[in-house]
């Protein structure tokens, strides 16, 4: 991807360029609108291919440098230490350090992806507006039916 080629050290940009491949990769067949056995079978590789891929992106880049909050972040923070302490007191907040987590669900949830289109087909194919209607509808006839 030449667009990103060269913004970090050598050893580190091989590893984000074949990051981003992967990424792009996976989405690409995530979002397609009609599967086949074997398209599924394909973005089951490239989960388990972009699972690792973010590990060692996580091990080998993400503990090469040191990452900081935003400027946003810090002063958010602030805000909100002095909400909670007395507003008589200021307190100067430095920038935190951040570092790339893996153990949240978005990435705890790429996994469900093939599973899930077997069962319900593509994310787009189907919603919930139908359901939250009835559930709407039946909360009126049953409120209906306890006043009278």
């Amino acid at each position: 991807m030449p667009v990103f080629e060269g913004l970090f050290p050598p050893g580190h940009d091989k590893e984000i360029q074949t990051l981003l491949f992967q990424l792009a990769q996976w989405h690409a067949l995530a979002k397609l609108r009609l599967h086949t056995d074997h398209s599924l079978d394909l973005l089951d590789k490239a989960t388990r291919l972009l699972g690792d891929q973010l590990c060692n992106f996580q091990q080998f880049t993400c503990t090469a440098f040191k990452t900081m909050e935003l400027l946003l972040e810090t002063a958010a923070r602030q805000r909100q230490q002095e909400c909670n302490l007395d507003t008589s007191t200021s307190t100067i907040c430095s920038a935190q350090p951040k570092s790339f987590n893996l153990a949240t669900y978005k990435f705890h949830a790429l996994g469900d992806y093939v599973r899930n289109i077997h069962l319900f087909g593509m994310t787009d194919s189907y919603t919930t507006q139908l359901v939250s209607s009835l559930r709407i509808h039946d909360y009126h006839l049953s409120t209906q039916m306890i006043m009278t």
